[in-house]
């Protein structure tokens, strides 16, 4: 398998935006590619490993531009024990055992894709959230310069699969948004520890209602987690495989 592209060939800016508790968020942010259709790849727990690497190479392959923010943790590598000490001290941005609120990193992340829709001239972006940045996919559809997204095993908050990592009122815009703009897509492995059935048929109970399927659920078969990365099998016919296949036709399709 060949080397990804490395973070260095990546363009290098920094972006900055005042939260909801007035703390202001600084993050590089990496971009990779030339093309029309945006795609914000937001990193897991474990970092921007080789595996996000290769993921950005195949959104640039197809016409994107990626765009990486930099939340947390090494580049180029898994440290996922260190990325959650790191994300646990940064409580200014991250409140990852809040139920009925979403971290407020998500303001960071609302802004950044309204700037780049801005940037680039385009209608509108698409996002994609794993594991611990999974629920704010989800978040992000109350932006309407947000078009698409995909939220891959969202994970928060940890330790309460009963419970959402959004507001009341967050769920309210984001409902709107999608009935504006069209479903979601969400996926989690079967067997899946951090992200369990209760979770996913609580989001079904709160998002797929009044006649309407806002999300639109993908079950892999298997015990693994990350589906785009680290569990993901670049082999025709493999669930997570088919999976990526029908996240860029829906992205194609929203972001055309």
């Amino acid at each position: 398998m060949s080397n990804p592209t490395q973070i260095d060939q990546y363009r290098k800016e920094q972006f900055s935006h005042t939260l909801r508790n007035n703390k202001v968020a600084t993050h590089d942010v990496y971009s990779l590619g030339i093309g029309n259709k945006i795609v914000v790849i937001i990193q897991e727990l474990p970092g921007i490993g080789i595996e996000t690497l290769r993921l950005a190479d195949k959104f640039v392959e197809r016409g994107y531009t990626v765009v990486m923010p930099h939340l947390f943790g090494p580049i180029g590598k898994k440290e996922t024990l260190r990325n959650l000490y790191q994300v646990l001290c940064m409580k200014r941005e991250f409140k990852i055992f809040s139920s009925n609120k979403s971290s407020p990193i998500v303001d960071f992340l609302s802004a950044l894709c309204s700037s780049l829709k801005a940037k680039h001239q385009v209608k509108g972006v698409a996002v994609i959230g794993m594991c611990l940045t999974g629920n704010f996919a989800i978040s992000l559809m109350a932006n309407e310069d947000v078009l698409a997204g995909f939220a891959s095993q969202p994970s928060l908050p940890l330790l309460k699969q009963k419970a959402l990592h959004m507001s009341s009122e967050e769920i309210v815009e984001i409902k709107q948004n999608i009935d504006k703009v069209g479903a979601m897509h969400c996926g989690r492995f079967e067997k899946d520890g951090f992200c369990k059935q209760t979770k996913i048929d609580l989001l079904k109970k709160t998002f797929n209602q009044d006649d309407k399927q806002r999300i639109i659920f993908h079950e892999i078969p298997g015990e693994g987690h990350a589906i785009l990365t680290i569990d993901f099998v670049d082999k025709k016919g493999h669930p997570t495989h088919e999976t990526l296949n029908e996240i860029f036709d829906y992205f194609d399709e929203q972001l055309n």
